[in-house]
């Protein structure tokens, strides 16, 4: 295991973080203590120390297991967790990025957690309704205070995020230096906007779903029908013929090197510019252990290639307007071969 910085700060974290969504069964079909506590030591034994949790996740459970499995060597550990979506307290301002809710569910958080303090605390969903200063300025509060040590926004449009780190850079307080987003082969739109926008303020990005809800598994290319949460025809999120197309090229390509299509889509995202983290979550340990197995290999330019053009986007408006030929030439006076446009 390899470690990065995480976006604008000296905070050093592992390359994979451990999501923990799956801890406990409180849903139905996460894993139980026993289980979730292999999971823990499996990605620590690798050198793991990067942790995903949320106030929302299997009721509070997530939180309990994953404070209990820090304890003893706290230390060590970056500690993410998340607020602002319904927890099942009830009341309108039990919801929601207000500072009223980030402080309530923050001292939930930490007694749930039994920590003194969260290393690095996530903005969950933005709700389009509080203001960004009033979250800047309460994020700070609590920086201030030591109850978290980092911020960071999920979920959340680009033009938020950039009003949001500009205001708090003008008035001196803490910007956010982590992003998460859903990012795959499958979901490659935060390439219009968010990753950039993450790039030109520095915001180190964390990808949620690596594996596509499972379709980059090559689960649902088999002929046999398969247990998966997008398998059932009532899906929200069917399957479509693209996506199979995409996940048989995954699959492919795994099969030429020996190795498992999960292990191929997460190295994708890895190789990416920016050194994006992937979240890997499991609800069994042999899962989280075919994952870790990605960092023993990495995909050649032909193999990102053939990945890159399987699952590639369009840009839209203006991001194809400003990079055709005719905009660029006029921009740069025709001479944009002989231009250095490198910062």
């Amino acid at each position: 295991m390899r470690y990065k910085l995480l976006g604008h700060s000296g905070l050093r974290v592992s390359e994979l973080c451990l999501g923990t969504m799956t801890f406990g069964d409180d849903w139905g079909w996460g894993g139980a203590y026993e289980e979730s506590r292999k999971m823990f030591d499996t990605f620590a034994a690798a050198g793991g120390n990067f942790i995903d949790t949320a106030n929302l996740y299997t009721n509070g459970t997530s939180e309990k297991f994953v404070g209990e499995f820090v304890k003893p060597d706290r230390e060590k550990w970056v500690v993410a967790t998340k607020y602002s979506l319904n927890v099942g307290n009830g009341g309108v301002n039990a919801v929601g990025n207000h500072r009223k809710n980030m402080v309530q569910a923050v001292e939930a958080s930490l007694k749930r957690l039994n920590l003194e303090y969260i290393d690095l605390l996530w903005l969950h969903a933005w709700d389009h309704t509080t203001p960004v200063e009033e979250v800047m300025r309460s994020f700070d509060d609590l920086v201030r205070q030591g109850k978290t040590l980092y911020i960071g926004i999920s979920d959340t449009p680009a033009w938020i995020i950039s009003q949001a780190n500009t205001i708090a850079q003008l008035r001196g307080w803490t910007p956010f230096i982590g992003l998460q987003i859903e990012y795959s082969l499958v979901e490659r739109t935060p390439e219009r906007d968010l990753l950039p926008m993450a790039r030109a303020f520095e915001i180190g990005v964390t990808a949620w779903s690596p594996l596509g809800a499972g379709i980059l598994t090559g689960k649902y290319n088999k002929p046999d029908p398969v247990d998966g949460r997008l398998s059932n025809p009532n899906s929200s999120r069917p399957v479509t013929e693209k996506q199979l197309a995409l996940a048989q090229t995954v699959v492919d390509i795994a099969s030429e090197i020996d190795r498992l299509p999960a292990q191929v889509a997460l190295n994708w995202i890895r190789q990416q510019p920016g050194g994006i983290i992937p979240i890997v979550g499991s609800r069994k340990l042999e899962q989280l252990q075919e994952n870790l197995a990605c960092l023993e290999f990495e995909l050649t330019p032909e193999q990102l290639q053939r990945l890159n053009e399987a699952s590639a986007i369009e840009l839209g408006f203006p991001h194809d307007f400003l990079q055709s030929e005719m905009v660029q030439n006029s921009a740069f006076g025709g001479v944009i071969a002989q231009l250095d446009r490198t910062r």
